[in-house]
């Protein structure tokens, strides 16, 4: 190659094609490049120069038209090879195209990407077109393009255009394997005819909105559902949209970029799921087993586990555990009794269990049976026919089940200290997610929990049920005639949570008509506080008998309550003589009791407190007062008055207060006493003794005038 056939330095290669594709509006990208249009006539002369023209090579049209374009735009060492190369597109018809170093108007040079080709007019003259767009910012959009083509097309990332009617453009190779169909046939389609799951109208509204308001969703939806390239298994995918306009803001479409989440959206499920079977322990352990009531602890249970667990659930112990007299078997039917029986919304499959407090016998093939005599839980995934019959208990409950769609059960045994108590049945019906081994864990849990706070319920129940059948032993009889003296009594043990304690009263005959009135109350609860309150009231029958002064029996049974194990008392003693209308009261650390004489105000009497019993060392005394017919003596103990919220004044003045009415019988006094003042909540024993003196005659005495 001569030199004058050489290219100049910086120019590129030669293409003699013309770019294909054609845009039917106009191109922001067109505008971005800014090509100039030069036009030159035969003898290599502009005849025309467009406005991109000035802003390339910086003449304007009235310097640039008329001169030759090879002075003007190109450098005196290129001359030779531009006039060579001018004359073969001329005579050839060859067009030609590279990058050149155009001289501009400031004596700087520029690279341009030029595209030279021949035109011929209607006269059949020819013209040179020269097309041509600076090549540093052409080579920057080149490979700004390749880049973006590259990352779509290998990017694990699904990326779809889709145009302003939401009909796909373009879709990488990602999308496709993740939709299972070709980008061909996704092309001119519609968003919703490849997206048809419901779930995508929520994605189609997004899409539309980002069309509109131009701002964009990242990572903002989260869509879980199925396509056509894995139909049998739940997909998840985190969805992004932008809005694509052209560098004058026209907008294009829109963006679509999808990423699968489907491992990430498993393990975020996984965690709420474990976080809420927590809660539901920490739930359970919160709110079963609050009291000693076996009832209510099946009853709290079973609120536990519905709704957000089960559909329903039926609590169930066996009869032999809460009877005693009922031997346990090992063969043929079970027997149980219900203790609790829930479902999250009304359903046929209630009546299917049996309801609280029945008992009921379930057949050796039964699952309840098979759970409590094996020990072991049992799981029923996916329940059908045969197994809702080894679940209910008779065929009608087998009906009432399937009617209910129960589709997933378990029944878990109740088991506490090594022994089975009963079982938990646990059932799904709306809820389609079928039990699993986690569900099982965390039933097993809950049971065993439950299972423990029955068995002390249970244990509690009996050794609650010794004391005060204990207690009530010890306690009197009213005599059946007593000289002068009308007497009325109560006693309430402490409310089932609590153990009872050792209160007492008594009532006893002495010689010459009297009688001995006593009120006490050993500190402590349980069998051993009754025991030592039966201890001292057959210490105080023997020492009344003497006919002691009541000082002198309380130092006698401060004596005996000092030897025994760390143990004191409180005690009332009040002898009550009808011939001389007197009464004569001793204290041992005892409330005071309460006197109404007739016709007159109750008050409280004064009396020496006293030490408790047990205390030693420390006399009492004897204080004597008058009780005549119509006067009223009433003695309690502090479970009558005493409570964690009132101070104990206030009681006492209410106690007054009630005392303060017509005459009544001293039954309804009792009733009134215990109604107003009892709470139901009370932690101690009552024990409540009223008495009126009388004539001996039998007549009542004096009627009843407030002064």
């Amino acid at each position: 190659m001569s030199e004058a056939e050489r290219p100049p330095p910086g120019i590129g290669r030669a293409d003699a094609r013309p770019p294909e594709g054609e845009a039917s509006q106009p191109s922001g990208l067109m505008d971005l490049l800014g090509v100039a249009a030069v036009l030159l006539d035969a003898e290599g002369r502009v005849v025309l120069w467009s406005p991109q023209a000035e802003e390339l090579y910086g003449y304007n049209a009235q310097e640039a038209l008329g001169q030759y374009a090879t002075r003007l735009l190109v450098h005196e060492e290129h001359w030779d090879w531009v006039i060579k190369k001018f004359a073969e597109v001329m005579e050839t018809g060859q067009s030609w195209a590279g990058t050149f170093p155009i001289r501009c108007k400031n004596g700087s040079t520029r690279l341009v990407e030029l595209r030279n080709m021949r035109l011929l007019d209607d006269r059949g003259d020819f013209y040179a077109l020269g097309l041509g767009t600076d090549s540093p910012k052409l080579r920057e959009l080149e490979r700004d393009v390749a880049l973006s083509t590259r990352l779509i097309a290998q990017s694990p990332i699904g990326i779809a255009i889709l145009d302003t009617d939401l009909k796909y453009v373009a879709v990488n190779p990602a999308l496709e394997r993740m939709h299972g169909i070709p980008a061909t046939k996704h092309l001119g389609r519609h968003y919703r005819d490849i997206m048809k799951d419901s779930k995508f109208e929520v994605a189609e509204a997004a899409l539309r909105q980002v069309l509109t308001t131009g701002l964009p969703l990242v990572d903002q939806a989260t869509i879980v559902g199925h396509t056509p390239a894995d139909p049998g298994h739940k997909r998840a995918w985190s969805i992004s949209m932008y809005r694509l306009e052209n560098p004058q803001g026209r907008v294009l479409g829109v963006a679509d970029i999808v990423v699968e989440v489907t491992e990430r959206y498993q393990a975020a499920v996984e965690a709420t799921e474990t976080r809420r079977r927590l809660a539901l322990i920490a739930d359970g352990s919160a709110r079963i087993g609050t009291t000693l009531e076996i009832d209510e602890t099946a009853r709290e249970l079973a609120e536990v586990t519905v709704p957000d667990f089960a559909d329903l659930v039926a609590v169930d112990v066996l009869d032999s555990v809460l009877d005693e007299h009922r031997p346990a078997t090992r063969d043929g039917p079970a027997v149980f009794r219900a203790l609790a029986v829930k479902a999250a919304y009304p359903t046929d499959a209630v009546h299917a269990a049996d309801p609280p407090g029945r008992i009921a016998a379930y057949d050796a093939d039964r699952l309840a049976t098979e759970c409590v005599r094996t020990g072991r839980p049992l799981l029923i995934r996916h329940a059908d026919g045969n197994d809702l019959s080894r679940i209910a208990r008779d065929d009608r409950a087998a009906t009432l089940l399937a009617r209910a769609g129960v589709h997933s059960y378990m029944a878990v045994p109740l088991t506490a200290r090594g022994t089975v108590l009963g079982f938990l049945g646990l059932a799904r019906a709306r809820d389609p997610r079928p039990f699993d081994e986690d569900d099982l864990a965390i039933a097993a849990e809950l049971a065993f929990r439950a299972a423990v706070c029955i068995d002390n319920a249970r244990t509690h129940q009996s050794v609650r049920t010794a004391a005060e059948t204990l207690q009530r032993s010890l306690l009197p009889e009213h005599p059946p005639h007593l000289p002068g003296l009308q007497v009325a009594s109560r006693y309430l043990p402490a409310q089932a949570a609590y153990e009872i304690g050792g209160d007492w009263y008594d009532v006893l005959p002495l010689g010459g008509d009297k009688t001995a009135l006593i009120v006490g109350d050993v500190m402590g609860s349980g069998i051993d506080a009754a025991a030592t309150m039966g201890r001292l009231r057959t210490a105080t029958t023997a020492f009344a008998r003497l006919d002691l002064d009541p000082a002198q029996i309380l130092e006698h049974l401060d004596a005996i309550t000092a030897g025994l194990e760390q143990y004191i008392a409180t005690c009332l003693y009040a002898a009550y003589d009808p011939h001389r209308a007197e009464c004569h009261i001793a204290n041992a650390g005892h409330l005071p009791p309460a006197l109404v004489p007739s016709g007159q105000h109750p008050r409280l009497l004064e009396l020496p407190t006293g030490t408790p019993l047990g205390v030693g060392g420390v006399p009492f005394e004897t204080t004597t007062l008058g009780f005549g017919p119509g006067d009223q003596l009433v003695l309690y103990t502090d479970g009558l008055v005493e409570t964690r919220h009132h101070p104990i004044d206030e009681r006492l003045n209410t106690l007054l207060h009630l005392l303060d009415a017509d005459d009544a019988p001293l039954e309804e006094t009792c009733d009134r006493l215990l109604h107003h003042l009892r709470h139901p909540d009370n932690h101690d024993d009552v024990a409540l003794l009223i008495a009126r003196a009388r004539s001996l005659d039998g007549s009542p005495g004096r009627p009843h005038r407030r002064a």
